[in-house]
């Protein structure tokens, strides 16, 4: 993080242009000078803040991460059921829909380099956590799952992860109309609501 107020609206510059480029070129594709041009700045400004592009994936995603842990926060303080686990699902949903680019990114880096294929299990690992610890508030509440809750949390993490993947990154399935974020996000709440309550919500 850069230390005084210009290096962090420099820096702010270059994560935003990285952004943006990613977006437009794909992350393979995209080079540190398009990043500069998109900031405004020289590349040889760019390596005052950053090694090299993996490591401006790497900011991007601690930023992803952030916002999915902080708006999930709320499934656990929801007195709802029903509502928390849809509050965690269009926290997920929409986070990786505005990170469309980083994740993409994440998941092409994961497949070619070891630390990246960490930081993808890292990222799962922050979303188990939160997960489990709605189900063992569901235990706690009474519901009798009936389930390995570990494992269960690992499942609905990656029915999420697959989810937004196919449809966001990887154009969708054959023969399936495209959904909107409402019935997307409408469908996943339920699978994950009635796998751990099982039945549909009073109303």
């Amino acid at each position: 993080m850069a230390a005084t107020t210009k290096g962090q609206r420099t820096e702010a510059a270059f994560l935003d242009a990285a952004r943006r480029t990613f977006a437009e070129k794909g992350y393979f594709n995209t080079k540190i000078s398009d990043i500069a041009a998109a900031a405004g700045r020289s590349a040889g400004s760019f390596y005052n803040y950053y090694d090299n592009k993996e490591q401006l994936l790497e900011a991007l995603l601690e930023e992803f991460s952030a916002e999915v842990v902080s708006a999930s926060s709320l499934q656990s303080s929801a007195g709802d059921p029903h509502e928390g686990v849809r509050a965690a699902v269009t926290a997920y949903w929409t986070t990786y829909k505005k990170y469309l680019p980083e994740m993409i990114g994440l998941f092409q880096m994961s497949m070619l380099d070891p630390d990246f294929r960490q930081r993808w299990r890292d990222n799962r690992a922050a979303g188990i956590k939160a997960v489990l610890s709605g189900l063992h508030g569901a235990e706690r509440s009474g519901q009798h799952v009936g389930l390995d809750l570990p494992t269960l949390a690992s499942a609905l993490v990656s029915l999420l992860e697959s989810f937004c993947w196919t449809w966001l990154a990887a154009g969708g399935d054959a023969d399936v109309e495209t959904p909107d974020d409402a019935t997307a996000i409408a469908t996943l709440t339920e699978i994950w609501y009635r796998t751990v309550y099982g039945a549909t919500p009073p109303g």
